[in-house]
């Protein structure tokens, strides 16, 4: 059965990247030798790898993928950490 992994990196600036592939050793590698000059990390190198999830289902890969990439930091760096339990809070909106 075939895996595919939802990843989140580090860049040098702090930002962090999102990103999906069947085969993360490879992909994050890529990230690290700036195999994309068009990639938004090559210019952010180097990067480490903070997190990944592993996926049999590619559809749920992707949507995950597409769910995490619309978070803000605070929610990315609650998955990160493994503090599940903030997740709820921020996802809620704050209104003044």
């Amino acid at each position: 059965m075939k895996s595919y992994f939802v990843y989140i990196l580090q860049c040098r600036d702090k930002s962090y990247y999102v990103g999906i592939t069947s085969n993360l050793n490879r992909r994050v590698m890529e990230h690290q030798m700036g195999k994309h000059i068009d990639a938004y990390t090559y210019k952010r190198r180097p990067v480490r790898l903070l997190y990944y999830c592993e996926f049999t289902d590619v559809n749920l890969a992707i949507s995950t993928e597409k769910q995490i990439k619309k978070w803000s930091k605070a929610k990315k760096q609650a998955l990160i950490n493994d503090e599940f339990e903030k997740l709820p809070n921020l996802s809620k909106k704050k209104f003044s």
